[in-house]
């Protein structure tokens, strides 16, 4: 599987650009798959619902499947801290892409989603996994680069390109554990 990740502050574009992304690449013929990043408590289940009365009841693990769809949840005893990895390592292995959203410090390659008008500073002067820049603001740019610079406003072209340099997002657990 291919993993990249996309890095950027709040208000740049990184889960619009995800979500046109997927489509794109899906018309190359490819499965994709996405790993999010969530800062707050969230829940996937409702009140009332079989899996979420298990949950309550104390279940470790929930797991509710279909012939179209699985959903599996965990319930920490105390607050747990995953990396990617362990999340990547929970996925499918016979995806092609994994687009990661949301662990900007992780040792993945990724793509900065940058926006001049969101006036926040670009991280690719001090990251060195960053592997292109995908902005609407080229000229911008608060340094010169020689990664890749790649509009965003175009996730077609964005998909071409990773579609071109994926050997350069080949994803090997082993080289992160």
């Amino acid at each position: 599987m291919k993993v990249v990740g996309f890095a950027g502050y709040s208000g740049s574009g990184k889960t619009t650009l995800v979500e046109r992304l997927i489509p794109a690449l899906k018309l190359m013929g490819l499965r994709v798959s996405v790993v999010k990043h969530a800062h707050h408590e969230f829940d996937i289940d409702h009140p009332g619902k079989d899996t979420f009365r298990h949950r309550q009841a104390g279940a470790f693990e929930v797991i509710v499947a279909s012939d179209r769809r699985l959903a599996l949840m965990r319930e920490f005893e105390r607050p747990a801290r995953m990396n990617v990895h362990h999340l990547l390592a929970e996925l499918y292995d016979g995806v092609d892409w994994v687009l990661v959203e949301g662990f900007k410090d992780s040792n993945l390659s990724k793509m900065e989603v940058w926006r001049a008008s969101a006036g926040m500073p670009a991280r690719y002067p001090d990251d060195d996994f960053v592997v292109a820049i995908a902005t609407d603001s080229p000229g911008a740019l608060p340094q010169p680069t020689l990664r890749p610079v790649l509009d965003l406003n175009d996730p077609d072209g964005i998909a071409r390109w990773l579609a071109d340099n994926g050997h350069r997002f080949d994803y090997d657990p082993e080289m992160y554990t």
